[in-house]
């Protein structure tokens, strides 16, 4: 066994052969030494080597011993401090032979390839010299700019000397040793200031040639020269000919501008049809005077009457065809689409780098612009759900899709939340896009939900939360049936009704909640409940806080400066503080609910004991606040009938707002009546009729209709009937048509009088927001009767929707409900016509030099900022045209026409907002403008072409997204535009 070797003792020690390397070992002892090995050799079991103690004919043994000492010395390595791990690295590679060596290196480049190498640090300097010496000046100074070293090689004045030779340029002195560059300087100095002579200019000034010329050659030089200088006039004179057609009249003859300097100068057909353009702005310019006097419709409408039917017909089919050719959802910045990964491919992906803040199927809410107070709806989404917060106004269902596919990237939602506005009966989801049973199988909305429905996750488990009281209704549910089919997805709205607020979304919800509700999947709870208790404050706070805040947020995306100012708010408002003092604040709200009883008691106890007297409104045989207490408890006792709760919703909400209108009576009327009685009048007796005559008649019509349902409803029981006393209602509604027509003129008669009369306005500021007034103006409390038509309409629906087909009382709802909706229409209409008119007269105010606006059926769409550009090589291919910037514009689209003005912005000494000014420069009829796209290249982005019948546009807009969605607009109001034609 190989265990003998060391048994006896081993001839071969590393001290043994030290002594006999060295010569002290003894005679005998060698001899002895000899012996022993040569025994050794012969059994043939120890055969070694000196140098590592390794037997050399068993191989298997050399083989483990090599590892044992390997393994050994790694263990030393690791164990070394990184000094001594270099020391030994050194040593070994210092023994090591050439053949060893280039195996090292072979090792490190195949593991650690060499990509870039800088060649001036690897060659030698003279080699890198050698090298720069073939590039020209130019090049040689674009290459200093690459590192200080290169800089260093490339000023060196072995490059730089042959070059300055080359041309005759010689340094008039002898540059120091340590001087830099002076070769270099002394090119570029002598460069900038060249002067260049032809061969007789050079004879006249230096007095001789470097070489005489025979006389021919002489000549011909002369004839050459003049021959050149004639062509040369001839095209000056071409050309300031050209340029005189396309100048404005009143500019100079020296105008300096970047135009007349510009390289790219416009070819002559551009010129002329240029100078054409030209033209009709100076006839409008000319109008000028007369411009204020016409409207916008008489402008169009003059720019047609040269125009033949036959011309019209073909302006409309190339503006139809134009309209094909726009960019699509994918292809939005130009003629190209961007390569998307297949959902398949993006889970694959998905998953690999899968986490909290990117899951693979997120919630996605959307929140509308017109909710009240939306940046503190957006700052209360939780982490991980995504928010897309889209503009109620100039939006279309195609740019909305954009921005839902955008904001998931390829994945699929687990749910989708719609927060917006509406009722029991449609959404308000954008501007003149309600989705009610009327037009939801129209082709635009059915394709909407269609492919809102194939971005949701395949698996179950999957809802669509519209934050609408749909559930509330008949016309509801059926909307929710067709969605439903539609899309293929469960959808799930709030049951209750909640008049006048955005409560009805903490009610019971239609459909499954294995989570909780659907609030708490996306919205924070106490933050949501925060908003919910304070909406209507919040967004009068917010009004303010918006025009202060958005100037230094304009620079950020909307979405991420809404919740910047929604997080203000919040702040703000000491969230915390309030959710600590939560009991006490609910206590306060008792007694203060306690306190305005008790005053509403005394006050009805005193007009029964006067209501013999002609001044009192009110009559001896309408109920008092007890009979009406009384009748809520008997009511209250029936919760299980949802019939019955409706019924009390519905008598407490008109004691409330009868509450409301006597509010107005006591606070305002009565003391102004009396003080004008006294002879110390606030208001006169003619603005007092105006303001409060009809509010008065509002209120004497209700309180005899809350008798009537107040009498009604002290024999309830399950057959009683509702809809004949509504439809009684509904024919004396006469009284709020007055109001309603009146309503903006009490509105500038309260204005007018506040800033004119001191009393009265001293006594507003006395008597407005106060607990009395529940924190409201006079003007707000004005606006309680046309809410108040609202909460009819939904309470109608939901008494409808429990009181069975059979009963008597479902024939008088449904003529009822119908009556209210055709009332209901009117008010709309009515406020929908003084928001247009007001954002007629903003525009028209902005915008100087513009016609007028205001007429009938007009609205604002939509103001885009782009800008201008010039295009002078329309020769040449799409892609390598260069464009010129001209101007900022604002677009201002209507429904019927585009009206385009020329932007300015100035800013002013210590003013952080710049003033932005508006100058009109055309307008164009929807049905005769031509969109062009513009394709995407590396001079130009997000561009496209406006055509007018006397001019056109070349507009790019700086963002993508915006693009889309000014296209997209445009697209949709020119479609409507057409049809109406």
């Amino acid at each position: 066994m190989m265990t003998t070797a060391y048994v006896t003792p081993s001839p071969h020690t590393v001290k043994q052969w030290q002594l006999e390397s060295l010569g002290l070992l003894a005679e005998n002892t060698v001899k002895s030494i000899r012996v022993s090995s040569s025994k050794i050799q012969t059994t043939g079991s120890l055969n070694t080597r000196f140098s590592t103690w390794t037997p050399i004919a068993n191989k298997s043994f050399n083989k483990q011993l090599f590892e044992e000492r390997v393994s050994l010395i790694s263990h030393w390595f690791d164990l070394w401090t990184d000094k001594q791990r270099k020391q030994f690295l050194h040593t070994m590679l210092m023994r090591c032979s050439k053949s060893q060596l280039k195996f090292t290196q072979n090792w490190f480049a195949e593991r650690i390839p060499v990509t870039k190498v800088d060649f001036t640090r690897v060659l030698p300097r003279f080699i890198s010299l050698y090298i720069f010496s073939f590039l020209s000046p130019r090049e040689l100074c674009a290459a200093a700019q690459v590192s200080w070293h290169w800089k260093f090689i490339t000023e060196q004045d072995c490059l730089w000397v042959p070059k300055c030779v080359k041309f005759g340029w010689f340094l008039p002195y002898t540059p120091a040793d340590n001087e830099y560059s002076a070769w270099k300087r002394h090119y570029i100095a002598c460069a900038s200031s060249l002067d260049y002579f032809t061969p007789r200019e050079a004879t006249e000034i230096y007095g001789t040639l470097n070489e005489p010329k025979p006389e021919n050659e002489e000549k011909e030089e002369r004839l050459r020269e003049k021959w050149l200088r004639k062509i040369i006039r001839e095209r000056l004179a071409l050309h300031k000919k050209e340029l005189f057609k396309a100048r404005l009249p009143w500019m100079s003859g020296t105008w300096s501008s970047r135009f007349l300097k510009s390289r790219l100068q416009p070819s002559q057909a551009q010129t002329i049809q240029d100078g054409a353009r030209l033209q009709a702005i100076l006839q409008l310019i000319k109008e000028k005077s007369a411009l204020s006097n016409h409207t916008l419709s008489m402008l169009l409408s003059e720019e047609m009457k040269p125009v033949s039917n036959f011309n019209l017909a073909a302006e409309k089919q190339l503006v139809l065809a134009s309209l094909k050719t726009l960019p699509k959802r994918k292809n939005v910045t130009g003629s190209r689409s961007d390569l998307v990964l297949p959902y398949k491919q993006c889970q694959c992906v998905y998953q690999k780098h899968s986490s909290f803040a990117y899951p693979l199927e997120p919630y996605l809410v959307l929140i509308s612009s017109r909710i009240p107070a939306y940046e503190m709806v957006l700052d209360s989404i939780k982490p991980g759900v995504i928010s897309v917060l889209y503009e109620h106004c100039g939006m279309t269902l195609e740019s909305l899709l954009f921005y839902i596919e955008k904001a998931l990237d390829g994945r699929k939602a687990k749910s989708i939340g719609i927060f917006s506005d509406g009722n029991s009966r449609e959404i308000n989801l954008l501007q003149g896009c309600r989705i009610s049973i009327e037009n939801i199988l129209s082709p635009e909305v059915r394709e909407f939900w269609e492919k809102l429905g194939c971005v949701m996750s395949p698996e179950e488990g999957g809802y669509v939360d519209i934050f609408v009281p749909l559930a509330a209704s008949e016309a509801g549910i059926e909307v929710l049936s067709q969605l439903t089919q539609l899309t293929g997805v469960l959808f799930r709205t709030p049951t209750g009704i909640a008049t006048g607020s955005y409560q009805h979304i903490l009610s019971e919800w239609l459909g499954k909640q294995k989570d909780g509700p659907p609030t708490s999947t996306y919205f924070t709870e106490v933050k949501l409940q925060t908003w919910l208790r304070m909406t209507e404050l919040l967004e009068d706070a917010l009004k303010s806080v918006r025009k202060q805040m958005r100037p230094y947020l304009s620079e950020l995306q909307k979405s991420i400066s809404d919740r910047i100012i929604g997080q203000f708010m919040f702040d703000a408002m000491s969230r915390a503080k309030v959710h600590t003092n939560r009991e006490t604040a609910q206590t306060f709200t008792e007694g203060l609910a306690e306190l305005s009883k008790r005053s509403y008691e005394e006050d009805a106890k005193e007009a029964a004991t006067q209501s013999q007297k002609p001044n009192c409104h009110i009559r001896a045989n309408e109920p008092t606040f007890e009979a009406v207490a009384q009748l809520d408890k008997k009511l209250q006792g029936d919760t299980a009938d949802r019939r019955t709760r409706i019924a009390r919703e519905l008598l407490t909400s008109e004691k409330n707002y009868v509450h409301m209108l006597e509010t107005v009576r006591d606070v305002y009327v009565t003391p102004l009546k009396a003080a004008l009685a006294s002879n110390r009048a606030i208001l006169s007796h003619a603005n007092v009729q105006i303001i409060f005559s009809d509010i008065l008649d509002v209120l004497q019509l209700n309180r005899q209709f809350l008798n009537e349902l107040t009498e009604r409803l002290r024999e309830w029981s399950p057959s009683q009937c509702l809809g004949e006393i509504f439809t009684q209602f509904g024919w004396q509604l006469q009284t709020y048509t007055n109001f309603f027509n009146n309503y903006t003129v009490i509105l500038k008669t309260i204005d007018m009088c506040r800033e004119t009369i001191p009393l009265f306005r001293a006594f507003l500021k006395r008597h407005d927001k106060t607990v009395v007034t529940n924190m409201m103006s006079l003007q707000e409390l004005l606006l309680c009767p046309s809410k108040r038509f609202e909460e009819y309409l939904n309470l109608l629906y939901a008494l409808r929707l429990h009181t069975p087909s059979e009963h008597a009382d479902h024939e008088d709802l449904t003529a009822a409900i119908k009556m209210m909706k055709q009332y209901k229409e009117y008010i709309d209409q009515l406020k929908l016509n003084m928001s247009k008119d007001e954002q007629m007269l903003n525009a028209q105010r902005i915008i100087q030099g513009c016609p007028n606006l205001l007429e009938a059926n007009r609205y604002l769409i939509r103001i885009q900022d782009v800008t201008q550009f010039s295009c002078c090589s329309e020769e040449i291919c799409v892609s390598f045209r260069v464009y010129e910037h001209i101007s900022n514009l604002s677009l201002f689209l209507f429904n019927d026409a585009l009206v385009i003005s020329n932007r300015s912005i100035s800013y002013m000494p210590f003013e952080r907002t710049p003033k932005t000014t508006y100058q009109f420069l055309a307008a164009v009829a929807l049905h005769r403008l031509v969109i062009e796209d513009i394709p995407r290249s590396k001079y130009i982005t997000n561009a496209f072409i406006l055509q007018g019948p006397k001019r056109q546009w070349i507009c790019s807009i700086e963002d993508e997204d915006d693009k889309f969605t000014w296209l997209s607009a445009l697209q949709s109001a020119i479609n409507c535009s057409i049809e109406k034609k």
